[in-house]
């Protein structure tokens, strides 16, 4: 598989989209300065105990205050409070947490009120950006993650990815970092560590430890509330969890977002520096590379993919609701079990890349077309399953049910990707709206594989505007004559000057409308 990185960068924020084998699947915008983003950490003061949810709210700078449930405190919360206390008493930061003297680990079955108090100063790190009405929600088990590593104070346990299968190199993993892992300091190996030499994780461990170094140092004159130290940009953050053998390309078209990541590769993969490229078109970046169209044809209410198939996607406040459509794609040779069949499967791939595209968090219900074989439900649910593990989101998917629905949950720690795509109608002056223009092509082409392919019309006249009508018919290889060589029939077309922009209608040989 092939990924491409491709980063718009403007004054305001960057856009970062991810690219599989030439398909868009991920999509994140970066405002310029935001605050509150997931793994920053703050130094907040307990505002209030609710012991009846078992919970405190965090004042951490933002408008709403921040929700920390006793769960999130992290068992080794009394060790980071007595932390707290001890460097705001020093005179300077030279202390370290190697030297320092570790609390007894808290209950699981406790009581919130028996570890904090109102007005008490505590070290949280954003684990969910605000949504909505909500503040953000934070934890105060504090983690920092690197290229192969996740360090956390306060601890001393490793654990190894289980994507690492191989007992002999789990052991090489654990017995290395027991001869590096500073003490009281905890370690998670990532699956990217797999074959490392101990050199790479020794310069990792030694990035994340300086990080709490800076926070060690800065609490000596803190004030809550009060933002301690941020998480990478997004850019950076997706390349270091996501950078592997099968990226070949990242693309971006700012020279300081170009030279920041190149020292940062530079520093955790020297042998990918050559794969950084800079664009300096003067065509767009997302609409060269062809990335604005997929994002029109893939946001929306209305999701179609090539073959007919259709998804319609609505929203509320609880969940999220996908319905699937077969639109066009419907062989009369095959039984209705066989089409239902081949159109869910292909609908399970697009579900699980719209999920990851849009950021779709919380509860999210799908509805297949129903089938009646339990073993075609089976065979849906393990497509579902394999689509899904390109997610790094966590998630879990419970077995398609009798009536077809497919019911999802998966992590939510920032707002839904939402891209308008909606263009105004140039021919009610605003009073309406219209699918992408950039799409009406794909549109026409569509129907015109519907007509002949299943409805086997012989002759087919197909009326648009005259500007639509010069665009298909320019040049020696025009678009209808390409249409001639795929589909062996030859669409007469005729301008009509009444009709607005992107009306297009098509007629048989007798001079009937054919309804769409």
């Amino acid at each position: 598989m092939n990924k491409e990185l491709i980063i718009n960068s403007t004054s305001s924020e960057a856009e970062i989209a991810l690219i599989e084998d030439k398909l868009l699947v991920e999509l994140n915008k970066e405002k310029s300065n935001t605050e509150f983003a997931v793994g920053d950490i703050y130094l907040g003061k307990v505002k209030k105990i609710m012991p009846g949810l078992n919970a405190a709210f965090v004042d951490v700078g933002y408008g709403k205050d921040a929700f920390l449930h006793y769960l999130d405190l992290g068992p080794q919360v009394n060790s980071l409070l007595k932390f707290i206390k001890f460097a705001q008493s020093v005179t300077s930061g030279q202390f370290s947490i190697a030297d320092f003297r570790m609390e007894e680990d808290i209950q699981k079955t406790g009581k919130i009120t028996q570890v904090l108090k109102p007005n008490q100063q505590i070290l949280v790190q954003i684990a969910k950006e605000p949504i909505s009405t909500k503040g953000p929600r934070v934890s105060s088990e504090l983690s920092f993650a690197g290229r192969y590593l996740v360090m956390i104070p306060f601890s001393d346990k490793i654990s190894v990815s289980q994507k690492i299968k191989s007992p002999e190199e789990r052991n090489r993993l654990k017995r290395l970092i027991v001869s590096i892992k500073p003490k009281n300091c905890g370690i998670i190996i990532r699956t990217v560590a797999e074959n490392k030499l101990v050199a790479d994780l020794d310069m990792d461990l030694r990035t994340l430890y300086k990080k709490w170094e800076i926070i060690s140092q800065k609490l000596v004159s803190a004030k809550a509330p009060q933002r301690i130290i941020s998480e990478m940009d997004r850019s950076s953050a997706i390349i270091r969890d996501m950078l592997n053998p099968d990226f070949n390309n990242i693309v971006v078209n700012d020279t300081v977002l170009y030279e920041e990541i190149k020292a940062y590769l530079q520093k955790i993969a020297p042998e990918k520096v050559n794969i950084l490229k800079l664009y300096s078109g003067k065509i767009p970046i997302f609409e060269n590379i062809g990335i604005d169209k997929q994002i029109k044809n893939s946001f929306g209410k209305i999701v179609t993919i090539k073959s007919g198939t259709y998804l319609i996607i609505e929203h509320t406040e609880a969940l999220h609701v996908i319905d699937i459509n077969s639109g066009h794609r419907v062989n009369s040779e095959q039984s209705q079990e066989t089409n239902a069949m081949e159109v869910n499967l292909e609908a399970a791939g697009e579900v699980a890349r719209q999920l990851r595209l849009r950021d779709m968090g919380g509860i999210i219900v799908v509805d297949f077309i129903d089938m009646n074989l339990g073993v075609n439900r089976r065979k849906l649910f393990e497509k579902l399953k394999e689509e899904m593990k390109k997610d790094r989101a966590k998630h879990s998917i419970l077995p398609p049910s009798k009536f077809g629905l497919v019911q999802i949950t998966r992590q939510r720690v920032r707002p839904e990707m939402n891209v308008h795509i909606l263009e105004k109608c140039p021919t009610c002056d605003g009073t309406g709206e219209i699918r992408p223009s950039v799409l009406l092509v794909d549109d026409i082409e569509n129907n015109i594989s519907y007509l002949i392919r299943e409805q086997n019309e012989p002759h087919l006249t197909l009326f648009v505007h005259p500007y639509i009508f010069a665009f298909l018919t320019k040049g020696i290889f025009s678009i209808r004559w390409k249409w001639f060589r795929k589909y062996k029939k030859w669409i007469r077309l005729v301008p009509q000057t009444p009709y607005h922009f992107l009306e297009y209608h098509f007629f048989n040989r007798n001079g009937d409308e054919i309804k769409m």
